[in-house]
């Protein structure tokens, strides 16, 4: 009886996301195999085989695996010396973490545009300081890109890793040290294997959210397409909707992709987790 009760009690979620997310992604998918009421890969077929689209994705999934790559190297140690702190410091230190997110993407993407630019503030330091002879192009490249996307999920990357390295009992590292391991070792054995599945949650927000952003590459990336761009100007300025689903579902299944490849690496670095 208590079961059902709390079945009933999930019914409303599921319906919501039933109606409103599960359907609509399966319209969409299924609409990409249908063209002129027959079964055809022709969408599928074309995106692969055009030089300009393949561009388009690998430079998309250069920026994303960079962006992940560049938050969990700054995350990783930030989120741990966090975790060491007692409780009110570490709340100092948290809200200072996540204060980004409360900054919308727009703000912080104009913000960075006035740092990159020819005439920006890095540019200028830089050629006062006599470091360069003649600004830098950063933006409208991927690297202002990446710049941007770390900025903005990089927050993500340390609320996940805080909640697992809080939780790894300190005893287990002191037991270690008691036992002939240096710092190094029992952070490689002990504390590492544990954080795992956050830093594999954390990987998955970052480079999905990398993947999906739309707002920042467009806004310092400039001509420089990535997927989210290019399905955008499809369906809203080329009216191309076939298209226009046939990148969304491909980039689902980059998605299921990833997620299934860094669960597998989970297991094989934390079997037991």
């Amino acid at each position: 009886m208590k079961k059902t009760y709390l079945y009933w009690l999930l019914l409303p979620g599921l319906l919501f996301l039933a109606v409103f997310m599960v359907i609509p992604i399966v319209l969409t998918i299924g609409s990409t195999f249908v063209q002129d009421s027959s079964f055809t890969l022709e969408g599928y077929l074309h995106f692969f085989k055009d030089p300009y689209f393949l561009k388009i994705l690998l430079t998309t999934l250069e920026v994303s695996v960079v962006t992940t790559l560049v938050c969990v190297l700054l995350g990783f140690p930030t989120a741990y010396y966090i975790s060491q702190k007692a409780p009110r410091r570490k709340g100092i230190l948290l809200a200072l973490a996540i204060f980004p997110l409360l900054t919308s993407p727009v703000v912080r993407s104009f913000s960075w545009m006035v740092i990159l630019g020819r005439k920006g503030l890095l540019n200028n330091v830089l050629i006062s300081l006599g470091l360069v002879d003649e600004p830098l192009n950063i933006l409208y490249t991927p690297a202002a890109m990446i710049i941007g996307l770390v900025h903005l999920f990089l927050p993500l990357m340390i609320i996940s890793l805080i909640g697992v390295l809080e939780n790894i009992d300190g005893d287990l590292v002191h037991a270690a040290q008691s036992l002939g391991a240096s710092k190094f070792s029992a952070f490689r054995k002990i504390v590492f294997p544990l954080s795992v599945p956050g830093l594999i949650i954390g990987s998955i927000l970052v480079f999905v959210g990398s993947l999906t952003a739309y707002t920042t590459p467009a806004l310092l990336g400039g001509k420089q397409r990535v997927i989210a761009t290019f399905l955008y100007q499809n369906a809203m300025t080329l009216n191309d909707w076939f298209l226009a689903s046939v990148i969304a579902t491909i980039m689902i299944a980059i998605t299921f992709i990833v997620v299934g490849l860094l669960n597998k690496a989970a297991h094989k670095l934390n079997p037991k987790g």
